[in-house]
């Protein structure tokens, strides 16, 4: 059962920094094309950036191109996403998961939490 766990969400003011972390357990992720999402409260969970297998084709949301950067790191297992300039909506709940074009996706992790203050 692969398990996917993000982390590195906090409380930042508007125009601050964050960047989130991703990784799996039970599975390596090296061969799957990742992205991020965020759903914020009371809204559905939305895309935010993805990143092919070998980081060589990286799309973005129109809310967030300019400010986000998705990068991963194979030989740790692990998925970036680097979010500069904060604006308040911003603040939801973010997740990793397959790319929303890829077949297939993982069980959903519990996401973390980026809150923006204005």
């Amino acid at each position: 059962q692969v398990q996917l766990v993000e982390s590195g969400g906090g409380l930042v003011q508007a125009g601050g920094s964050l960047r989130l972390s991703c990784t799996a357990s039970g599975r390596a992720l090296n061969s799957d094309n990742m992205g991020w999402f965020r759903q914020a409260p009371g809204k559905e969970r939305e895309f935010v950036a993805a990143i092919s297998w070998s980081g060589g084709r990286i799309y973005y949301a129109d809310s967030v191109k300019g400010r986000f950067t998705i990068s991963r790191d194979n030989a740790k297992n692990e998925l970036y996403l680097q979010m500069n300039s904060l604006k308040p909506e911003d603040t939801a709940v973010y997740y990793c998961n397959t790319d929303p074009r890829s077949s297939y996706a993982y069980p959903w992790g519990q996401g973390t939490q980026v809150t923006v203050s204005s």
